[in-house]
């Protein structure tokens, strides 16, 4: 079964990225784009359009996560499912204020990611 969404997958770790994009694979999803930095998720999400983006929090760089995040909601309503290791209060506080569809704790359950996202796209 092919999944024709486009799902961009920001993650600044590419050992990490490559497994959530092969998770998404074997879940039937064809359309993945990888983005390493919040610059590149902005650039990536206007020119390619995607479905829906797992952005990872914790990005490293000039722009984080949610700053990226916030930037793209303020161009697009494209739906964002948070993933993220570990947050503190005032992390999480932030996050909360983009309104992301949906957080994902990573190490990262192929259930729950896989409930995350159709619960999004359907």
């Amino acid at each position: 079964m092919s999944r024709k969404k486009k799902i961009l997958i920001v993650e600044d770790e590419g050992i990490v990225a490559i497994d959530i994009q092969n998770i998404i694979r074997n879940l039937g999803y064809d359309c993945i784009e990888l983005a390493f930095t919040g610059e590149e998720a902005l650039n990536k999400t206007q020119d390619w359009g995607p479905d829906v983006i797992l952005m990872d929090i914790g990005l490293k760089g000039d722009i984080d996560g949610i700053e990226a995040a916030r930037r793209i909601k303020n161009r697009s309503n494209t739906p964002i499912i948070f993933l993220t290791g570990f947050a503190d209060g005032n992390t999480l506080a932030r996050a909360n204020k983009i309104n992301p569809v949906g957080y994902i704790i990573k190490p990262i359950n192929n259930k729950d990611l896989d409930d995350t996202i159709s619960k999004v796209l359907n």
